[in-house]
């Protein structure tokens, strides 16, 4: 299937459904048995495996995978507490040296969107658009992931986010809404991006 004919298909399918596009599902469970030399450090040990857990499965979704597995593994806790919005146990287990428990948590969808764009992270878990009040586009790339790198810092820079639905190749699909599609053009031109209108859909290229 052609590329057009998968933004038709995608589009009916949104249309049919009637939805906010990005409605992702960004809640996960890890069960954890940890031991250390104290129960205090061990419940700490344990909440810090599940929360990395939670939020590389859950991001995984919406997010280069290898790229977000290397970041989770290298951030510092305190920062991927920040990622998080609400968390319960169940089967709460514990002696001296031992924790176990079952552990939900909820990755917050703005903040997690700003983690993955400050670690250069692709990612598309978006925010809740409505496809009526969003502009198409589609961006062409000669290196993936210097050019979406660049293509992020200057939406960025104009205060756009990129809402991602579709990759194939080198080619990518999102949407912004309509009230920044003219301010985003203006920060293309000026950081040397070409793009043209065809049918109502920017294609954007160097």
């Amino acid at each position: 299937m052609g590329f057009f004919k998968k933004c038709l298909v995608l589009f009916g399918a949104l249309v049919f459904l009637n939805a906010p596009i990005f409605a992702a599902s960004l809640t996960g469970t890890a069960s954890v048995n940890v031991t250390s030399d104290t129960a205090t450090n061990a419940k700490n040990m344990a909440f810090d495996e599940a929360r990395r857990q939670i939020i590389r499965d859950v991001l995984s979704n919406y997010s280069d995978a290898s790229s977000l597995n290397n970041a989770i593994k290298s951030e510092k806790s305190s920062a991927l507490m920040n990622l998080i919005s609400a968390s319960s146990i169940t089967g709460e287990r514990l002696s001296d040296t031992t924790y176990s428990a079952t552990i939900e948590m909820t990755v917050d969808r703005a903040a997690a969107q700003n983690w993955l764009n400050e670690h250069g992270i692709q990612n598309w878990i978006g925010r809740e658009e409505n496809i009526y009040d969003a502009s198409q586009m589609v961006a062409t790339f000669t290196n993936k992931v210097s050019d979406w790198a660049a293509l992020r810092r200057t939406a960025v820079s104009a205060g756009i986010d990129l809402n991602t639905v579709m990759i194939e190749g080198n080619t990518m699909s999102f949407l912004v809404p309509v009230s920044k599609r003219g301010a985003l053009t203006i920060a293309l031109r000026n950081a040397g991006w070409q793009y043209q209108d065809r049918d109502g859909v920017l294609h954007i290229f160097k």
